[in-house]
């Protein structure tokens, strides 16, 4: 009988952006001085990258201060996360999960919440196997959830069809995913988490349009939305920061903060000797609370 080679005929492939995230997150731990913001050598697993993958030419210095924008943004939802966690609260929803690792990096966590990762059913059915293959499979606390927006399948639905409860505390998260977003869709979203359980979180990022950014990075900026637009995913949506605290407040949540990337830097980064740090004006947070 043939044997069964299912197992290892790779499905579909990640995300270009995920893969960047996770590299990185990795890179983070390589280049840059303790103590690091954030630590995830999982990605990098997931990945697996040819040898030499540093030497990318998104891995180059220039692209310094956006990787201390991604490790940034990733402490501060899992530091929240941590929070709410010990506050009794035991759902978690990530919208755009890409190649995110708080499940396995976290199990001491995670496994006291429902963790509930939505994603594009392709590059999620390849992290499901990439999982299996390194003997961390998935948990029972871990529900993978595709959604396929492009055919237009409700993330809601979706979400409640795999043991989601909405009239329970929740902690949500949907980090670079707003700008490829119109705002209509983006003030929707915000609008259904707007009616989950009293004592539930979003946490969301949003980018400023270009021209306020550090003149340091305006020029990268400029060449990732080039390259985004080159892509087939262009970016949709920037927000002044006002803006976006109005469309939550407009959508229902009883409070709402905007976090900007100067607090981020101030929280993780400083008196760092290496001056690392996320870029101002650039990429922040909403965070909003029903």
């Amino acid at each position: 009988m043939p044997e069964d080679l299912s197992q290892n005929r790779p499905i579909a492939e990640p995300d270009n952006t995920a893969v960047r995230t996770a590299l990185w997150r990795a890179l983070h731990l390589e280049v840059d001085q303790p103590p690091h913001v954030f630590e995830d050598d999982v990605g990098l697993e997931l990945v697996a990258p040819e040898p030499g993958w540093q030497d990318r030419p998104d891995m180059s210095p220039f692209t310094r201060p956006f990787r201390a924008s991604i490790v940034a943004r990733a402490r501060y939802v899992e530091d929240l996360v941590l929070q709410q966690a010990a506050k009794g609260v035991t759902q978690y929803v990530i919208l755009g999960a890409g190649l995110d690792t708080f499940a396995q990096r976290r199990p001491e966590v995670a496994s006291r919440l429902n963790v509930f990762e939505i994603d594009q059913p392709g590059p999620q059915a390849w992290k499901h196997q990439r999982l299996e293959q390194l003997g961390l499979g998935v948990s029972s606390s871990l529900r993978l959830v595709p959604v396929d927006f492009e055919a237009g399948d409700n993330w809601w639905e979706q979400l409640t069809a795999n043991g989601f409860d909405p009239n329970r505390p929740t902690i949500v998260a949907s980090t670079g995913v707003s700008m490829y977003l119109t705002k209509e869709a983006i003030f929707a979203t915000l609008r259904q988490v707007a009616t989950l359980a009293p004592g539930s979180t979003l946490a969301m990022t949003f980018l400023l349009p270009i021209e306020l950014a550090d003149p340091e990075v305006r020029f990268g900026m400029e060449r990732a939305v080039e390259g985004a637009k080159a892509s087939g995913t262009p970016f949709l949506s920037f927000f002044q920061p006002a803006e976006i605290v109005e469309l939550a407040q407009e959508a229902g949540f009883q409070t709402v903060e905007h976090i900007s990337a100067d607090q981020l830097a101030e929280r993780y980064f400083a008196d760092r000797p290496d001056g690392l740090r996320p870029p101002s004006n650039s990429e922040e947070f909403l965070v909003a609370r029903t």
